[in-house]
Formats: structure tokens, sequence, C-alpha cells
């Protein structure tokens, strides 16, 4: 029988779904190709002769095409089990050298308030009021934070008791971040898989499973919003592309339960409840409006606005604030372009046209003005502070320190990329450029959320979180295109055997006047390769194959070990418990932190209140269960400025800040001994510009710089800076541990003045081995009436120094007494 005729297919519109071919084509369908395409004259099928592909290695011919794909489908399922294995294993570097303990500063609150759920029930977490916190304002917990992963934990919780496996809930917070980081591999590859092949999923799957990007915030012990937001992210994402591919409002009901629980779970649903109505608007001005895409956003918006109100931290703010009005107003164009579309089978032409335009005109105007009326009579609330930050790097700091001073709000430096992405950061533009060579509407996708999260990732440092998703898909599909390139066996024919091949092919009269005219009409040079435009394009030999996939191979065992080097020694150590290396090589564990806070535990009145900078109010809430002023929620800045005030201050200043606020003990960090860096000396100038921010005319930051600008502890000092309560409990007692030598501060690199520093309203109650944790207990006022600083001169065997006023008083030479 004569072989069959190829014809070219038809070329797919934009708005299909173009199919993809697997990564390495098995040998029928190799074989299957190798009928020659003709054009479209009339020929006998007979008269043609099918051409042989040559082949760079051998392949199996023996194996059938159900055999091989059977194949391909269990080792995808092995691979992606092994991909999930690794993400969990990666991130338990902390629980391997350290213990099973919660991390940094905010998962300490988030464990807290999941033993309140579990031990106390749903009811009374949902109405917890904390009298703790925020002493003595307090706070009510169940309307002020994102519920999502404390609920997550404890069904967790309640399903391992329910199958008897009685799980301390503490070690599920611990575990959590690990095993979601497994689900969200998986998720990575769905995702993937819908832009392109299934070796790019796996690869992205891989990638993201240790990438450093995702593992900083996802370590286990990391009980932060972040470990399962991403995953929520990824799912939310994928189920948004399944919608608008099928119009099925089953995925669009999927997008909406993910996006619930990502409002549930983390502030940055925003970057969600934006992403998906951009993506709908420029599909729009695409021209690629279509029913599919109606129903998949329809069914999200109603839905998943409906979810989310359903949060009490969140509530109505899905309706009346601007950061979620974008999506409202995509909703109403898409209800507007269906109406008009309806209208348009039912009405003539001309009479549409202008009934189009009226209409269009009416609505926008109508829109435009409600909008304003409702945003300047106050039931639309602007964008908030944090949102300018993002668009200008320099508001906060003027208008909002306190979000300034937290470290991980700074712009990300540019080797920060590198540390957290490898080389993902270099192949990420190739994967962008490649969809926006096919432009599927599921790619047009990728190139808005890659264009948003590299703008948002330089400018903020945590939101490194972001951008690290879609890089590794851009990264993966950029790789599997290089990667079926290489492996594929198929030699292209050079012009010569074309040219040979065509010849003893039958060809029409008018087939060959085109070719005639061609050849009379080629230019004296041309290009070749990709870009001459050939129809054969392949890699010629398997030296270059071998080469360009052993380079490859290079490269993903380097990101492995960066990966893995920089999980091990930068992401797994617990702020908690600190770590060096002695002389030896052995391991010395820094354990202050814990060691004080079980101090106060055991040493204090269980309604002492303990005072200090916000950053390390949930570990003393969480470890020594003690009242603290201010804490990491950071709600009340002037309760934040009134701490940084009585720090900045004198004793004089400070001691009735102190009294007012029925503080016990005050707690600060000194790294000045051990060379740790993130002491209060390092953040001291925050404080002082907050404080600033409330009372401008009694805090100003100059007062703390020298006449040449610098930051000093040393000598060159300035008065308001060695009076400050901060300074004063950061140095005192610290020259006595030199032994007469110059005091060194390891932080700063400065001498300490060897004059003793006197405090008069406190007492020192502890201070940690390394001297990293100080407490002290505020005194109370004297039973007779006298001044604290008097008091202590008393005791201290010293005359109390004449002030001014008493100068000013003495009458006839005679020397006053001092006001004891």
């Amino acid at each position: 029988m004569a072989p069959k005729v190829k014809t070219p297919a038809a070329t797919p519109s934009k708005n299909t779904p173009l199919s993809t071919p697997t990564p390495g084509k098995i040998a029928s369908d190799i074989l299957a190709e190798q009928a020659t395409v003709v054009d479209n004259d009339p020929l006998p099928a007979a008269t043609i002769t099918p051409r042989v592909r040559k082949l760079a290695y051998p392949l199996p011919t023996h194996i059938s095409p159900t055999t091989i794909n059977n194949t391909e489908s269990l080792l995808r399922f092995v691979i992606l089990a092994l991909i999930c294995g690794a993400a969990i294993g990666s991130r338990l570097f902390a629980v391997i050298r350290f213990e099973s303990v919660i991390h940094e500063f905010d998962p300490w609150f988030n464990f807290r308030a999941s033993k309140v759920l579990v031990n106390e029930g749903f009811y009374e977490f949902w109405n917890w009021f904390d009298p703790t916190a925020w002493y003595p304002l307090g706070r009510t917990v169940g309307t002020t934070l994102y519920p999502g992963l404390m609920v997550t934990a404890g069904v967790i919780w309640h399903f391992l008791r329910l199958i008897n496996m009685p799980v301390d809930i503490r070690n599920v917070c611990v575990m959590l971040a690990p095993g979601f980081a497994g689900l969200t591999a998986w998720t990575t590859y769905l995702f993937t898989t819908e832009m392109s092949t299934p070796s790019a999923g796996l690869l992205a799957a891989a990638f993201i499973g240790i990438a450093p990007g995702y593992i900083s915030r996802s370590v286990a012990g990391s009980y932060d919003n972040e470990a399962i937001a991403i995953f929520l992210l990824m799912g939310a994402f994928y189920s948004w592309i399944k919608a608008m591919k099928t119009g099925s409002a089953l995925w669009g009901m999927i997008t909406a339960i993910f996006y619930g629980w990502m409002v549930a779970a983390w502030g940055g649903y925003v970057f969600i409840t934006n992403m998906i109505p951009l993506h709908a608007f420029v599909l729009i001005l695409m021209g690629r409006f279509n029913n599919r895409l109606y129903t998949a956003y329809s069914s999200w918006y109603v839905i998943g606005t409906i979810s989310s109100m359903q949060v009490p931290f969140v509530e109505f703010l899905p309706i009346r604030t601007s950061e979620h009005m974008a999506a409202l107003g995509v909703f109403g164009l898409l209800q507007l372009i269906a109406f008009v579309e309806i209208v348009r089978r039912l009405v003539p032409g001309k009479q549409f046209q202008l009934l189009l335009r009226a209409f269009v005109v009416l609505v926008f105007v109508v829109s435009f003005a409600a909008l304003v009326v409702l945003t300047f009579s106050g039931w639309i609330a602007p964008f908030a502070g944090r949102f300018y930050s993002l668009w200008d790097t320099g508001y906060a700091k003027v208008h909002m320190p306190i979000i300034a001073s937290v470290s991980e709000h700074q712009p990300t430096a540019w080797p920060s990329f590198f540390f957290d992405l490898e080389m993902l950061i270099f192949f990420f533009p190739a994967g962008v450029f490649w969809c926006f060579k096919e432009l599927r509407d599921e790619q047009i996708f990728i190139i808005i959320y890659a264009t948003l999260s590299a703008y948002f990732a330089g400018v903020m440092v945590r939101l490194m979180l972001v951008i690290t998703p879609v890089v590794c898909v851009a990264a993966a599909i950029a790789f599997s295109k290089l990667l079926e390139a290489y492996i594929d066996p198929v030699i292209p024919e050079s012009e010569e055997e074309l040219e040979e091949a065509t010849a003893h092919q039958p060809m029409s009269k008018a087939k060959a006047k085109k070719i005639a005219a061609a050849q009379q009409n080629k230019p004296e040079f041309n290009f070749t390769g990709i870009l001459g435009g050939k129809g054969e394009k392949g890699i010629f030999g398997l030296d270059t194959r071998f080469a360009v996939v052993s380079v490859l191979s290079l490269f993903l065992f380097l990101f492995v070990y960066h990966c893995t080097w920089v999980t091990s020694s930068a992401y797994s150590s617990p702020s908690v418990v600190l770590a060096s290396r002695n002389p030896d090589g052995s391991q010395n564990i820094i354990d202050d932190f814990r060691e004080a806070y079980y101090w106060i535990r055991q040493n204090t009145e269980k309604d002492s209140v303990i005072m200090s900078w916000w950053d390390y109010g949930y570990q003393i809430a969480g470890m020594a269960d003690r009242p603290t002023l201010v804490d990491n929620n950071t709600w009340n800045n002037t309760h934040i400025a009134t701490v940084g005030k009585a720090m900045s201050s004198n004793e004089d200043i400070a001691y009735p800040i102190l009294r007012k606020h029925d503080v016990d003990y005050i707690l600060v960090i000194f790294g000045g001994l051990l060379g740790y860096s993130g002491d209060d000396i390092n953040k001291f100038l925050w404080m002082v510009r907050i404080a600033q921010g409330e009372w401008p005319d009694e805090v100003q930051e100059v007062n703390y710089f020298t006449q040449r600008g610098e930051y000093a502890v040393d000598e060159r000092a300035t008065p308001t800076m060695k009076n400050s309560l901060m300074y004063k409990m950061s140095y005192y007692r610290f020259h006595e541990l030199f032994g007469g030598h110059p005091a060194q501060d390891r932080v700063r690199g400065q001498t300490i003045p060897s004059t003793g520093i006197q405090l008069d309203t406190l007492d020192e109650a502890f201070t940690s081995e390394n001297w990293i944790v100080r407490i002290y207990k505020v005194k109370k006022e004297d039973a007779i009436g006298r001044d604290l600083k008097a008091v202590t001169s008393f005791e201290g065997g010293k005359k109390l120094k004449k002030s001014a006023t008493s100068s000013n008083n003495a009458i006839g030479g005679k020397k006053s007494r001092p006001n004891m």
C-alpha cells in the first residue's frame, strides 16, 4: 500500500492551547514522520518515496508505544514523589542540629495561638482577648489576626489524634512548613505542566523544592503565615489557569476555595486579588474575551469574595478598600462586555454602534463618579501606607518609620538574587521570552506575574518569596527546551540532502515555477540556522549533544550544591538558639535567649510587666509567659513610640514613663561582647526616629550623632547618647570584663570609656552567660519620698552634687542641703 500523504495542519489560533511535544520522541513517532510533506497540488500517492530520518543514537523499536507511555507515567510519579521528599528533607537541618523548636519572632505568637485553639476550642480562640499583650490595653486576638495558619495546624492535630497518632501541637507547628513545601512542589508541577511539558513541570517542582528563596520562609520551625501561603498561591494560580482554559465553573470555585484559604492565612492575598483581574483585563484588551473567561472569572470573584468576607480580620475590606477595587472593576467590565455581546445579536449594526457608544460612556462616567464620591466620603478607604511604600521606597522612612525599621522591608541587594536563586535568575528571562514566543492565554499570565514580581522583589527583601515560584517556572521552561533540543536524536538534513531528496520527487509545474523564481531572486548572502528561517532545525552530531547536556547537568549539580549549602548555613539556625565553632571545629551552642526567658518565668511574679523593644514581645509572651508593653503586632505606633522615648531618654525622663506603665523589668539585647550584630544598639536609631515622630520637640535624632555625623558609642559619643537609658543598660559594668584593659565593643569596633556607668532608677537583675540578654528591675519609689538619685548617692557614700537651683537659692553664703 502506498504511504499516505501528510497535509499541513491548520494553524491554531492563539486562544487555542497548542499541543506540546513530549521531551523525547519514541521510535514509532520518529519513524512515523518519515513521510514527505508535499504542497496542495494533487499528485498520485504512489509516486512519493518516503525519506528515512537519520538518528544521532539508536532507539529501541521493539517496545510498544503503550508500554513507553505507561513507563513515562510511572517514572513521572516516582520522580515527583522523590522531589517532594527532597523538599521536605532539605528543610530539616535545624531540627537535626538543634531540636524541634519554634524559630524567629512571629512564629512564637502563632504557636501560642495554636495552643489556645487546640486546648480551649475554636470558639474560645475566635473570641480570645489577651490581657497580657500591649499592657495595659490588651489585644482582641480573634479579630486582629489571620487565623488560617492556626486552623490548618489544628485540623492536622485533630486528624492525627483521630487516627491514634497523638502528636504534640509543637511538633505539628514545627513540621508544618516542610510538609506544605512538598505540596508546593506538587502544585508547581501541575501549574508548569499547563504552561509547557511534564518535563518542565518536574524541573519546576525540583527547583522550588530546594530554592533558598522559598526555603528561607519554610524551614522546620518557621511557623509563620508564609509556611502555607506559597502552596495556596500556586494552588490558586493553577486552578485559575484550569478554569480559564476549560471555562469550568467548578475550577472557578476551586480557585475561590484556595483564595479564601489564602485570605485567612496571609495578608499577601492582595497579590492574588490583583493578579487574576489584571490577567483577565489584559486578555480583554488583546481581544481574547470569550465565555470561558467570563465563567472562570465570575465564579472565582463571587465565591472568593464571599468566602474572604467570612474572616473577621477582613470582613468588608473586599468592597471597601482601594486595593480590592481592581477586582470589582474587572468583574463589572466583564458583565458589561457580556451584555454588549447579547445586545449585538438582537440589535441591527448601525443602531448597535450608536447604542454601544452611548451605553459604554454612560457606564464609565457613572462608575467613575461613584468611585470618587465613595472614596471622598470615606466609604471606600484609600490605599494604605504599605501600598505606597511599594512604589516609593522612601515613603516609609519619612511617614511610617515603624515599617521601615523592619530589616525585611529594606530594598533587595543585587547579590541576594543570586544567593536565593542561583542559576535560575539567568534562565528566568529565557523562559519569559519563550512565553512571549508562543503567547497563549496561560503564558500571558506568566509574563504578567514575572513583570510585577520582579519589580516588587527589588523593592522589598521580603517579597523575594513572591518572585521565587515564577522564576522556578520560567527557568524550568527554558531549561527543558534546551534539554529537549539537545536530547532529540533526529539529525536535521543539510541543504544538499534536501535538494537531492527533492530532485527525486515529482512536482507539479506550479511548484517548479516557484522554485525557479526563488533561485533567481536568491541574495548573495543568507543567514543560517534560526536566523535563516530554515524549515529544518536541529543539532548535528553526537558530540555537540554530549557537550551541552554535560554542561547543563553540571549547572544542575552546582545548583543543588549551592541550595544545600545556603539552606544549611544561612537559613537553618533558629534565632532563639545561636551556634558558633570552637577552635577544634566542634559546635558551640549559645542559648542566652531561652536562658533569659526561663529566668523570667521562674524568678518574676506572674503579673510582672516586661518592657523591651517590640521585636521580642512575642518571644517573651510565648516562652516567659509575662505581660509586655509592645510586641510584633505593631498596631499601635504611639505605644511603640513611648517605649522608644523611654529607651532614648535619660533616667529622669524615662523613670516616670516606666512607673506610669507599671513596668517591672526591662529587657535589652546586647551583642558587644560576643559580636552579635542584631542587638538593640544597632536598632537604637529606629527607636529614636519612631519616638521623634510623636515627640519631635523632645527627641531629635541629630542629638545622637557626633559633630561629624558619626554614630559613635566610644569617647566621641554625645552626652545625649551616653545618658540614654539604652546606652547605660547596654554598657553597665561592661568594662569590668576586661580586667583594666580597654573595653572593646566587637560589633561596632569601638573602645568603650572605662568610667563606670551609674544607674539610679534600675537594678541589674540578670545577665545571660554571653551577655546577649540583660534584664534590669525598675526600682520602686523611695519609702520616705527621697529622690532615687539621692538614694543612690547616699548608699554609695557619695555627696549629691548641688544643682543650679539650689546654688541660686543659697542665702548668706550658707550651703543649702541637698534635696533628699
